[in-house]
């Protein structure tokens, strides 16, 4: 079986694990995956991430964060997909709850949260969003 959308996968996999109060998720490695947790991490979504190892086969562990029993990230969603590509420039980017929440974009100078992007006044592929 052939996986499509792997940064899908991972949102999925994190939400899923949030909503069974897991205090840890483990997903497939990429280069991609690793920047998307980077911004989660910066951003105050999670408590904390680590690589691991194992025959050759890279894999990343995500400590979720909790606040009073109910999970930090209460929604994260997949806005542009393998099947249907949402490009933005930095003028025309969505907000998302009265600024409250994160854009999470691929541009040219890598991946930045949408108020990177605003003050670098480049656009590109909006991935996902979290509130």
């Amino acid at each position: 079986m052939s996986l499509q959308d792997p940064i899908g996968n991972m949102l999925t996999i994190i939400r899923n694990g949030q909503l069974s109060k897991k205090d840890n998720v483990i997903v497939y490695h990429s280069k991609i995956k690793e920047s998307i947790t980077k911004i989660l991490f910066n951003e105050g979504y999670i408590k904390n991430y680590s690589l691991l190892f194992n025959n050759k086969i890279k894999k990343i562990l995500i400590n979720l964060k909790y606040f009073l029993n109910k999970p930090v990230i209460n929604i994260i969603k997949r806005i542009s997909k393998p099947s249907l590509r949402i490009y933005n420039n930095y003028n025309n980017l969505p907000i998302i709850y009265s600024n409250l929440g994160t854009l999470i974009i691929s541009t040219n100078l890598g991946l930045l949260t949408d108020k990177q992007a605003y003050k670098l006044k480049t656009g590109g592929e909006i991935l996902c969003y979290i509130f």
